[in-house]
């Protein structure tokens, strides 16, 4: 009797561990994958079967730094010195923290913030800043008035804008313009005289002295 001995292939299970990509990436054939529209032939590996790899992992891909974020304050050349609760302030405020976002020259601090301390910045105090705009230079050096809007208008390309003010007469006449706003804006902008704010501002540092919850 003649026997017919029939051997089937033997099939070897490749190491999965080993072989397979990592969980947070899946494989697409060309024939089903969308990530592959029109490809470039010359560009394909002829001689195998083409992947298309998509990452599902749930982590987002930080977007370059845009160069034009502002920089960080140790670059600073000027401190603006500036009250946060006056409406009108803030818009010039705004403008200029725009603009530093290309330079990175000046520093800005709310001066109405319960963060502010006037011993880090010259001994300038609440009082003294409201009364009208400080700056300070990176040397230490405090300018006022019309001065100051020239040195931070200067630090952020704007120089042009208070350039005639750098001579006289022109110089004591905007001085003054400024410091007729300065004593109104208050009134203007429809707040309590200053007397009475700075009255109201320390009652409430009474009140919080003892109380390190408390904001101003």
């Amino acid at each position: 009797m003649a026997f017919r001995v029939v051997s089937s292939p033997v099939v070897r299970r490749a190491n999965i561990s080993l072989l397979s990509l990592p969980a947070y990436l899946t494989t697409k054939f060309p024939s089903s994958s969308k990530f592959l529209t029109n490809p470039n032939p010359s560009l394909l590996n002829q001689n195998g079967p083409r992947y298309s790899i998509r990452a599902i992992s749930g982590t987002t891909v930080a977007p370059n730094k845009d160069i034009n974020e502002e920089k960080s304050p140790e670059n600073w050349t000027i401190k603006m010195l500036y009250d946060g609760e006056c409406p009108l302030c803030m818009r010039e405020v705004d403008m200029l923290r725009e603009r530093n976002k290309s330079y990175g020259t000046i520093k800005f601090l709310d001066i109405s913030s319960d963060e502010y301390r006037p011993e880090e910045n010259e001994g300038l105090d609440y009082e003294t800043v409201m009364g009208r705009i400080h700056a300070i230079l990176s040397d230490g050096t405090v300018v006022t008035d019309v001065e100051a809007f020239r040195r931070l208008y200067e630090a952020v390309g704007l120089g042009w804008v208070y350039a005639i003010t750098k001579y006289e007469p022109i110089a004591t006449i905007a001085d003054t313009v400024y410091g007729v706003w300065a004593k109104y804006r208050l009134q203007v902008t429809g707040r309590p005289s200053l007397e009475e704010v700075l009255k109201a501002r320390k009652k409430k540092e009474e009140m919080c002295k003892d109380s390190k919850a408390c904001k101003m």
